[in-house]
């Protein structure tokens, strides 16, 4: 009778990276964000830039800022000096007035707004024109626009810039 060695293994080797090896390792890493990313942002981490719809300074983007929990939310503060840029999507954009006070003109139609104010852009195909106005220059008017991607990607959001902010110089 021959002896057999048994050798026993306590580690599998690493599976063959696929679809669905991705797919898993895609959902385990988001997880992991979500449970330990960025309780608070501050604005001091975030640079302002002036872009041609305004003075804007962007908290969460999920193509800027991979590593934060919920990369469904686009969250940005606007500074309204005059005026904002011209620009059309298709709505959907919830946006809290921090201070001030001015007015949103969305299809031609002008809305007043001011300090803890909510302004909701109602939702149509082809989009919504917009633009927003500070009534008092000497202090800019503060808002935070919410989108939420997931929506944004189930109606094919686009942005078309009509025209810029006086501001911005190209």
């Amino acid at each position: 009778m021959s002896e057999n060695e048994r050798v026993r293994t306590r580690e599998r080797a690493p599976l063959k990276e696929n679809m669905y090896e991705r797919s898993l390792r895609y959902y385990r890493e988001n997880n992991e964000r979500m449970e330990r990313g960025a309780i608070v942002i501050k604005e001091s981490d975030r640079e302002p830039e002036l872009s041609r719809q305004g003075r804007l300074v962007f908290y969460m983007d999920p193509r800027t800022f991979p590593d934060l929990p919920c990369q469904q939310w686009l969250v940005f503060r606007h500074e309204v000096r005059t005026q904002s840029g011209i620009h059309r999507h298709q709505g959907g954009i919830v946006i809290y007035v921090i201070s001030g006070r001015g007015y949103s003109v969305v299809e031609g139609e002008r809305h007043d707004w001011e300090t803890d104010d909510l302004l909701l852009l109602p939702m149509q195909p082809g989009g919504v024109e917009h633009q927003h106005f500070n009534l008092d220059p000497a202090n800019p008017a503060l808002w935070v626009a919410f989108l939420y991607e997931p929506l944004m990607e189930h109606i094919a959001h686009e942005i078309t810039q009509v025209s810029s902010t006086p501001e911005f110089r190209e």
